[in-house]
């Protein structure tokens, strides 16, 4: 059988921690920043871990299974 191959995008989008959790940024922080407040603008700052709903296609496009 083949060798899965990792979605490479999701390769630079995503991280692994220490305990095995996937890590993610917050979209809508790249560009249009004038319109925005500061404080939406420090909140989208932080990194969160990967809800548990949307944990199976991440691992999945990650080639973890």
């Amino acid at each position: 059988m083949p060798k899965m191959k990792t979605n490479s995008g999701s390769k630079k989008r995503f991280t692994l921690t220490g305990t095995g959790k996937i890590k993610r940024k917050h979209a809508f922080k790249s560009h249009i920043l004038t319109k925005k407040t500061k404080k939406q603008k420090r909140n989208l700052t932080h990194v969160e871990i990967v809800d548990k709903t949307n944990l199976k296609s991440v691992r999945l496009l990650l080639g973890m299974k």
